[in-house]
């Protein structure tokens, strides 16, 4: 064991945004964060007559609700984490969002106006000094490090995976009548795999989380410019570039700042 005195905790600070974008009649987008919590989260809501704004919603919610009840039950991760710590938060994670599928599978199911309907859903819990992400759908975290941009999670897609197994080519991808088809999502059935993470901290990191609406707009190069803006400044930055590039989607982003 290392006799470093322990860092002190990460000051973390987070902006949220959503618009409607430039050719939808409605938000199906939903988020939410709580800085004290550390918890972050996008939803991208899919399934007519209102039903995704119902499924984003209440997701993210239930999410927030069950992370509120357990995090007490949680340590703080320390470097080294103790591998029994991250299981349980990532395990606390995972229960969230299986609730929050649950949840909506069942309101689907009373209500035959809304079959079908589901949600994205990225989410962040900053505990210590790493975080844990957990993902379903195609949200997208982001981590912005010293200028670098890493995209910390992985597209649920029919492209995504057609590009893992080399079937496509980047090239193809961008033209592929399938670039909408997700393969999982919270909500259509009564479960869902969720990808959970690790991510080690560092003053100064910085972390978006976004809707399609506004990753399928942005290069990885546009990223960490926009972010550096800070705060409010970066969220409006990168609203109004997704609408100027055709604001076809819905769009919402957060920015999780870490000091």
């Amino acid at each position: 064991m290392s006799n470093q005195p322990a860092q002190p905790p990460l000051r973390r600070t987070g902006t949220g945004l959503t618009d409607v974008g430039r050719k939808r009649q409605s938000n199906e987008d939903a988020y939410f964060f709580d800085d004290r919590l550390g918890l972050y989260i996008v939803g991208d809501g899919m399934g007519g007559h209102a039903a995704g704004e119902v499924a984003s919603q209440e997701a993210v919610e239930q999410v927030y609700g069950m992370v509120k009840r357990g995090i007490g039950n949680l340590h703080e991760l320390a470097d080294p984490p103790v591998e029994e710590d991250v299981r349980a938060a990532s395990r606390l994670m995972e229960s969230a969002i299986q609730a929050a599928t649950y949840m909506v599978f069942s309101m689907a199911e009373m209500d035959r106006g809304k079959t079908g309907m589901g949600t994205t859903l990225s989410a962040l819990l900053v505990l210590g000094e790493f975080a844990v992400t957990a993902q379903v759908g195609d949200s997208r975290i982001y981590r912005v490090r010293d200028g670098g941009v890493e995209q910390l999670t992985e597209d649920h897609t029919l492209i995504a995976w057609q590009l893992k197994q080399g079937l496509i080519t980047p090239q193809e991808a961008k033209k592929s009548p399938h670039r909408n088809v997700i393969t999982r999502a919270v909500g259509n059935r009564d479960y869902v795999q969720v990808d959970t993470g690790l991510v080690k901290l560092a003053p100064g990191d910085r972390f978006l989380l976004c809707s399609d609406g506004l990753h399928g707009y942005l290069r990885d190069s546009d990223i960490a410019p926009i972010v550096a803006l800070g705060g409010e400044a970066a969220t409006k930055k990168f609203i109004a570039l997704a609408n100027e590039r055709g604001g076809k989607d819905n769009i919402t982003a957060i920015l999780v700042e870490l000091d």
